[in-house]
């Protein structure tokens, strides 16, 4: 059985943290934006707060969507012998390169690069909610993808310095 609560447990962040994919959904209008997510992108700051690198490459859906006041649902699955399904139901604010606070908080990333990051998500958890996983397959991680969204993002970076 499903469970709901308001903020994050020392073991929603741990499980979070293992996991090598998950979706990032928003909506700002009719329209639900709905992407997978890899990467080392996201960090737990606390029990209702979290950072999610933006790379560029693909439209700003999420970050249009934020500024127009919608919603951000974050969800974890498991495709380990742990069936578990975590999704994070969020309120944003948009970080951008022109904030006083971008390079800073690009920086408290482990690989933190502003130079290849086109802005910041900061995200304040308004619920959590987990369920049990149980449709979800067991499924093997191989490698991360050669060339990933990180990568494109330091070529483009190196190829626009003067």
């Amino acid at each position: 059985m499903g469970k709901h609560y308001r903020y994050l447990t020392e073991k929603d962040r741990e499980f979070a943290a293992r996991q090598r994919m998950f979706f990032l959904a928003s909506a700002g209008g009719a329209e639900v934006n709905l992407s997978p997510k890899g990467e080392d992108c996201l960090l737990f700051l606390d029990e209702e707060t979290l950072l999610l690198l933006d790379y560029p490459g693909s439209s700003n859906r999420t970050g249009r969507d934020i500024l127009a006041g919608g919603g951000v649902t974050i969800m974890f699955c498991s495709f380990d012998e742990e069936p578990r399904v975590l999704r994070l139901f969020c309120k944003g604010e948009v970080l951008g390169k022109d904030s006083q606070r971008f390079e800073e908080t690009v920086r408290l990333f482990p690989n933190g690069n502003p130079a290849i990051v086109r802005q910041v998500f900061r995200l304040r958890v308004e619920a959590v909610e987990n369920s049990c996983g149980l449709s979800v397959p067991v499924m093997k991680f191989e490698r991360v993808r050669e060339g990933g969204v990180r990568h494109w993002a330091e070529k483009k970076a190196e190829t626009s310095r003067p």
